[in-house]
Formats: C-alpha cells, structure tokens, sequence
C-alpha cells in the first residue's frame, strides 16, 4: 500500500496506521468447525456438490476489502475465522486474502484506500452512494465497467436480471453501466424491517395503552421518567448523524415531512424546508428539556443503543425487529421473566391517520454490494466468484449456509437447525446466521424470505412487520433513480453542505442552544445552498427513470 497517498488523503495518524495493520495481519486459513464436519459427511451429500461451474480451477489468491459485519465481528476478529467465508472459498475455489477496515470506519477507511491507488480485487461498498456516483467511480479508475463483465462470467446474475426487469433497471447508472455484483432483496416481506419499539409490561404497570398519536408518546414518556425513574425513556441512534434514527420517519413524520427528500402525490419535497419539521424540532425541544430523550441524543451507537434497552436506561426506542427485539428479549427476560418489548405503531398527530412515512427498502438498496476494482488482474475468477451467491448452490449457502449443519431440507423447505436458532454457544440467532449465512446482511446473492420466516421466532417481530408495513412509505420514497454523473457530482456537493446545516441546526435547536425562531433564517440559508437545484436534480431523474 502507497503510504505517500495515504498522508495526502490527511486523514489520522491511527486510522491510517489500523489499516496497514489490518491488511498484512490475516488469518491463514485455520482449520476451522467447517473443515471438521464437511470430513465427517459421507461423499455424495449435498455438501460435496456445487453445481457444473465450481469448483473453478485457480491457484490465484484474490483481495478483497470490506467491513466485517457487526454480529460476526462480536463473535470472530476476522473474515477469515467466519466459517461461512470459508465454505464459500472451498466451494469455488478461490483463495482470498482480506483487507478488512476498522469496525464503523468504512467511509474513512476507503479514502484512505482509493487516494493510495494500491486496489484489491473485490470492493464491498455502499457503490450508489459514492460521491459524484458509480459512473464516477468507473470514470476515475476505480471500478470496473461490469456489463461486458457479466456477459461473460456472470451467467446466473444475468438469468436473475433478465427475468427481473425492474431489478435489472435499479442496478444501472443512468448511462446504463452495471457497477456491482448487486445485494437484492427477494421478497416484500423483507423490505420492512424497523420501526418504534416499547417496553409493554411498563405499560402494562402503569396502565397505560400501546401509544398511537404524539400526545399519547408524550403520556408515556413522561410517566417512564417521573412514575418509574427511568432516566432516558427515548433513545435512537445518533450516529453517524444527529437524528440518524429517525430518518425513516419516526416522530417527525407524523407532522407529514420526513429528514430527507420524499415524493408527496408525486412532487419531490426535502423535510427540513417545510414547517412540518419546525413543528417537529419544537416536539424534541420540549422533550429533551423534560427528559424525556436520551441526553446523549448526538452520539447513541449500536453498542449503547444495546445497553440502554437492555439495562433499562430506556424503555422504547426505533430499531430493527431482529437486532432489536429479537436480540433485547432472551437477554432481558432471562432476569426479568415479565419484560416485553412489543412493536408499537410509527406515531401520527390524530389517531386513526395513517402513518405518512415508515422504514421501507427498495429491492436494491444501494448497500453491500460488491465492485471489482480497475486495477485487478483476476477479473475472470473475481466475477465467477460473486456470481456463485446467484446460483442455486449459492443461494442456499448465502441464506441458510452448510446442509446438515445450519440447515436441514425438510418437504423441500431450508429449515435452520438449533445451531442457528438454540445455539449451544448462547449465540442469539443474528449471531448465529452472521456466522454460517449473509442472510441478515448484505452481500452478493438474493435474500430468500423464508430465511425471515424463521429467523423472527417471536410473536412480537412476527407482528412487527404487520404494524411496520402498515403506512404509506411504499407511495411517499423516491425509487432507487440513478442518475448522471455531472448530476450525482453537483448532488453530492450541494447535500454535504446542506445536510451539515440541518444536522447542526436540528441538535441546537432541539439542545436549546438555538431559539426555534432561527428556523426561517436556517431555512433561507439552505435554500442559499442550492436546495431547489438538489429538487430540480431529484425530479428530472425521477422522470427519466418513469419514462424508461
């Protein structure tokens, strides 16, 4: 790795330093569990077959960079201890060596990587949202151009694409380039998966209903602060952004905007322009002034989100029905057999509206998919790689891993075995499927729905996903539009400044450091950040994108 770029890029001293160490200290393939139980099964079990295209034959050792997934990484310290990186290198046969960047340091880390030129193989990033776009990616030399690319080795995402035109549409830029080996969402069930979660049996003592409106969230609140002296009843992420939580239109929603861009009948709108959000920024003042919200509303991760739901600091929150409730139950009810976290609806101002704005993914989210760099010499066995995810063979083992240890074939049916869902180990299922599957994350294959239907074992996420999906995100999210590569340059310089505003303007103003009536000067002053080009931009891609 060039160092010479890597201090030019002025990025810290021990970022940099983390790096270098994490891409020469890798593991070298240890025998693993996998290892033990693919020679104890008898030949011509299904683990012994692949399909006609692997293994392939190579004796190459490709690179591949990305972030370790937080469930695998509280488990394993590397890729190469997760035995499902390790199954899938024996069953195609390549060889990887894994640059693997601090843990919540992607964005950094890939800086650092690209100003160094020093490239690997395989890059596993959040592609659409590179700045400028992937075009410019393609256009700077960092990633491949990849339809000539799966014309040639990628015979089972192309079938996927060619039978699924509206994926095929959304995994395009807007010049018709392919830049990923794309993660896909297979089913509807799977795009919602997040949303409002409280502590019932404090209702329950409190005798209090299930809250629907702002005002009932407001009784709520306030009686888990004064009645049972809970000292942060509301907590969400507040990183890597202020409000970061709340971006799929908790709260702030039920005042009809969201913290961000969104379609109302069919016109681009951006939230922090409109009064709603005035509206929304007095509620939070109000309730931070009472106590009610986390005080360390701006730097709440995953980690202390955890502690907060799990020790009781807080008793409801917005957060995913796996690692939320399905993680905070067993550990919780383990000490307290009566806790239960239960789904709650996203709030609204009058009860019996329906929720305006709600968490909700596209097919193809943008994440987790993975580019082969311009400057990889293995592009042939890189793609032949990623490819297997699409594959039959592959489908099984990205979703439900290894026959006959994390899953058995039942009428036809995957069913996962007690390794995943009563882990000898004390693993909670997310643990146990970051280990043997990509199923709860992202990655390079089609996620199956039947890995949902089990992995939510609890009524409660079961019926999660009926109160979640019951909004109307599905008419109020902007489609996944590519766009051009001029248009996702000046997008991208005109939102960094203007979300910096409005994150610094939402935490003063919620912090009563700013009075709420420096909204209307906040305003203008986005609006003199080029705003209404960013809409202008947004609504002519849009178009294309209908008219295609």
């Amino acid at each position: 790795m060039k160092i010479k770029g890597l201090f030019a890029s002025g990025l810290p001293l021990m970022l940099i330093l983390a790096i270098l160490c994490s891409s020469c200290a890798k593991s070298n393939d240890p025998r693993s569990e996998v290892d033990d139980f693919i020679e104890s099964t008898p030949e011509g079990t299904p683990t012994a077959h692949y399909g006609g295209l692997y293994p392939i034959k190579t004796d190459k050792q490709l690179t591949y960079w990305a972030e370790l997934n937080g469930n695998a990484g509280s488990i394993k310290p590397s890729f190469q201890d997760v035995p499902f990186f390790q199954e899938w290198q024996r069953r195609t046969g390549v060889k990887l060596d894994f640059v693997q960047p601090p843990a919540n340091q992607a964005r950094e880390a890939i800086n650092v990587l690209l100003a160094s030129g020093d490239l690997p193989d395989m890059l596993e990033y959040e592609w659409a949202n590179f700045p400028g776009g992937p075009e410019k990616a393609i256009n700077d030399g960092y990633i491949l151009r990849l339809n000539d690319v799966f014309d040639k080795y990628a015979p089972h995402l192309k079938k996927y694409l060619s039978e699924h035109p509206e994926i095929d549409k959304q995994i395009k830029t807007d010049d018709g380039s392919y830049y990923v080996f794309p993660f896909i969402q297979g089913d509807d069930m799977l795009r919602t998966y997040q949303g409002p979660i409280i502590r019932k049996d404090w209702l329950d003592e409190l005798g209090l209903p299930l809250p629907v409106t702002i005002d009932d969230w407001y009784t709520v609140l306030k009686a888990f602060k004064e009645q049972k002296g809970i000292e942060a009843p509301l907590t969400f992420l507040g990183v890597p952004n202020p409000l970061f939580g709340l971006e799929s239109g908790g709260f702030v929603g039920a005042y009809g905007i969201k913290k961000g861009f969104y379609l109302d009948q069919g016109e681009v709108k951006y939230g922090p322009l409109e009064q709603g959000y005035k509206s929304f920024l007095a509620l939070f003042r109000k309730w931070y002034a009472e106590g009610l919200i986390d005080k360390n509303i701006a730097t709440v991760d995953t980690k202390t989100l955890d502690s907060n739901m799990i020790s009781g600091r807080s008793g409801a929150s917005i957060w995913n029905a796996g690692a939320g409730i399905g993680t905070w139950q067993p550990i919780v009810m383990d000490k307290q057999p009566k806790a239960q976290f239960v789904p709650a609806p996203y709030p609204v101002l009058q009860e019996g509206d329906k929720p305006k704005f709600g968490q909700r993914t596209y097919a193809y989210t943008g994440s987790g998919g993975v580019a082969i760099s311009s400057k990889s010499e293995n592009v042939e066995e890189a793609a032949r790689m990623l490819d297997y995810g699409y594959s039959p063979e592959g489908h099984l083992l990205f979703n439900f891993g290894i026959e006959g240890l994390s899953y058995v074939m039942k009428d036809g049916y995957p069913a996962y075995t007690d390794l995943i869902l009563n882990n000898p180990d004390k693993l909670v299922p997310a643990q146990a499927l970051a280990m043997y599957t990509r199923a709860s994350y992202f990655g390079t294959f089609v996620q199956d729905v039947r890995y949902m239907e089990q992995y939510y074992l609890l009524p409660q996420q079961k019926e999660a996903l009926k109160i979640w999906s019951n909004t109307d995100a599905e008419r109020t999210m902007l489609p996944q539009i590519p766009k051009t590569e001029q248009e996702s340059t000046e997008l991208s310089a005109i939102m960094l400044d203007v979300t910096t505003l409005v994150d610094e303007m939402s935490l003063k103003m919620i912090l009563g450091i700013e009075p709420l009536e420096a909204f209307d000067d906040y305003a203008a002053q986005i609006e003199s950040l080029k705003i209404h080009r960013a809409i202008e931009i947004q609504r002519n891609a849009l178009e294309r994108y209908q008219k295609r």
